[in-house]
């Protein structure tokens, strides 16, 4: 999928506010492709952009809550292989349709799942809605394994990019997969660590937007 790719390994578990704030910062600035893997400090649950927090207020004792920026459903983070993509608007993957370039990663998840001795195939098409919770419901293109939803992803396209995040819900994944997944979308690999700049950044997004009421509980 890319000639070279950026590849931040974030071994630091981070709230899902600053999680969040930090894919934010790496669209703003990414100027070639770029996959991050992330880690959570507490049992967390994410949201779509256009999700009614009342759908996911019951479990506010249980878990740190945060709503995406991207659109999508309900996922659970914590036990997951959670990352983001971002593909700058100067790359040509930008012009394909979100589906394209959904399927494409999705496939190289599945392939990489191959590698590591799980069956995993693409959904043809969407199941029927049963709950606002992602991986509840497929959708084409995601990816099944033994009758289940195990990846999933959304998008938000901006003037500088797309943001894809995606959760990998398998237990039991080698710590190798996030670099195998990440070979499988390219064979030149560019190890980075989150620049001070970034993270200052990243911290202001996350307290300006993503841990405050109006952002949480908007719709």
């Amino acid at each position: 999928m890319f000639e070279a790719l950026q590849v931040y390994n974030d071994p630091e578990p981070r709230s899902g506010p600053l999680n969040m704030a930090i894919d934010e910062a790496l669209l703003e600035s990414a100027a070639v492709p770029t996959i991050r893997f992330y880690r959570w400090k507490a049992p967390a649950l994410s949201f779509g952009y256009f999700g009614a927090f009342a759908d996911v207020a019951d479990q506010e004792q249980d878990r740190e809550i945060v709503r995406r920026w991207t659109g999508g459903g309900v996922v659970p983070h914590g036990e997951d292989v959670t990352y983001s993509v971002i593909v700058p608007t100067t790359h040509s993957l930008f012009a394909r349709s979100s589906l394209e370039v959904y399927s494409s990663l999705h496939d190289a998840i599945r392939e990489t799942l191959k590698a590591h001795g799980i069956d995993a195939t693409l959904a043809g098409g969407a199941t029927p809605k049963i709950s606002e919770h992602c991986f509840a419901n497929a959708v084409r293109a995601d990816v099944i394994s033994d009758g289940r939803k195990i990846a999933g992803a959304a998008h938000r396209r901006t003037r500088a990019g797309l943001l894809h995040q995606g959760s990998i819900q398998c237990a039991g994944l080698a710590k190798r997969f996030p670099r195998d997944f990440a070979r499988a979308i390219s064979s030149h690999l560019d190890e980075k660590s989150l620049t001070p700049a970034l993270l200052e950044r990243a911290e202001t997004v996350a307290h300006s937007k993503y841990s405050t009421t109006e952002w949480l509980k908007r719709r």
